[in-house]
């Protein structure tokens, strides 16, 4: 059994890939892989970690803004389409599981052209562009929202969650205390601004860092592009990282399931892959979605969890310094507030998502 994966761009669309492609592999041991998309650092890092061999294609990305990047990837569409019609003939694999995106559209194009079967899952409330011109050419669906759903056929769909790495809720808070020297005196603020990092939370974060520190200790993902000048901000104000209970990294991997099991509260972006693994962990958040994403997704993302009562949500344009503190202390000295936060979230966490998906993708294929 021969499957291609696509997708990429972010850690929320590598991650559910190799997530499934693992729960194929324990039901089918002689199932094989192949990563078709576009080259990058997260996709090689990602994908080899999971040991998938990588085919790369051009990519062209439709930006809802004038930048002569357009152009240029105008052209790349229909190189890369050729480029994955290539290596799907030399492959040619028995199904495509693609996690959607501008990322996936060349290959599963590809696939359509070729019969392969396709399934595709959408992991946001309102389905993007790509999935749901893509959504026409998959024989399955899958969704992470039930919103979601009345976007595509019925007959196609089905709501399995995000699958998500199996031990992110089995980490161990005593682990990430050592690691990071954290004292039990004080509570733990995760600040998770995704695979990107968020610029905005950054500054806003370090508009209050002060305030915060007196009683609470921060762990801080900035992103790569932002570290440098979140290290030498937090410098200017006399805090240097790692000390003074203040731990900022670019980029966080491994420590990621030890941190939220660690965290009293988590700000973040409003990425479904974060959000799912919040709920996975039952962690109380202030969730702070980008103001300009595509469809608006990340607002529906937000505003979808809000109303069923698993999290604060703050908007970029009121994200003052004295609205943050207040929703901070709001939830940090309520233990109330945060029990139900945490019990309401939960919801959103379906532990079978990777298994349904799993099944989808094999049940196409004739044996």
């Amino acid at each position: 059994m021969r499957i291609v994966l696509t997708g990429g761009g972010s850690g929320g669309h590598l991650v559910p890939l190799v997530v499934v492609a693992k729960k194929i592999k324990e039901k089918d041991p002689d199932a094989e892989f192949l990563f078709i998309g576009p080259k990058g650092k997260l996709e090689k890092e990602i994908i080899e970690k999971g040991e998938i061999p990588i085919k790369n294609i051009l990519v062209g990305k439709a930006r809802r803004y004038f930048s002569f990047q357009n152009f240029v990837d105008f052209f790349k569409v229909p190189v890369g389409f050729f480029q994955a019609l290539w290596h799907l003939l030399i492959y040619m694999p028995d199904a495509i599981f693609s996690k959607g995106g501008h990322a996936s559209f060349p290959v599963v194009l590809a696939g359509w052209f070729y019969h392969i079967p396709i399934m595709i899952h959408e992991s946001d409330s309102i389905p993007g562009v790509a999935n749901d011109i893509l959504g026409k050419f998959a024989r399955r669906i899958a969704v992470s929202y039930p919103e979601a759903e009345r976007d595509y056929s019925a007959k196609k769909v089905v709501l399995t969650g995000n699958p998500l790495r199996p031990d992110i809720n089995r980490g161990d808070p005593r682990r990430a205390r050592e690691m990071f020297e954290l004292t039990e005196s004080k509570k733990v603020i995760f600040v998770w601004g995704g695979s990107q990092g968020a610029r905005i939370i950054n500054n806003k974060i370090l508009d209050i860092l002060p305030k915060l520190l007196h009683n609470y200790q921060v762990i801080h993902q900035t992103g790569e592009s932002n570290f440098s000048e979140v290290e030498q901000k937090a410098g200017m104000l006399g805090i240097k990282v790692g000390r003074e209970g203040y731990y900022a990294f670019p980029f966080i991997r491994e420590e990621l399931k030890d941190i939220l099991a660690v965290a009293d509260l988590v700000i973040t972006r409003a990425g479904a892959n974060s959000i799912s693994e919040i709920a996975a962990n039952g962690k109380p958040s202030i969730i702070i979605p980008l103001e300009h994403s595509a469809n608006d997704h990340q607002r529906m993302n937000a505003y979808s969890i809000a109303e069923m009562g698993g999290c604060v949500v703050l908007e970029e344009t009121n994200l003052g310094e004295h609205v943050l503190m207040s929703r901070i202390e709001e939830i940090m000295t309520d233990d109330e507030l945060r029990k139900k936060l945490s019990e309401n979230i939960k919801a959103f966490y379906h532990p079978d998502a990777a298994d349904r998906i799993a099944e989808g993708v094999m049940g196409m294929i004739k044996y």
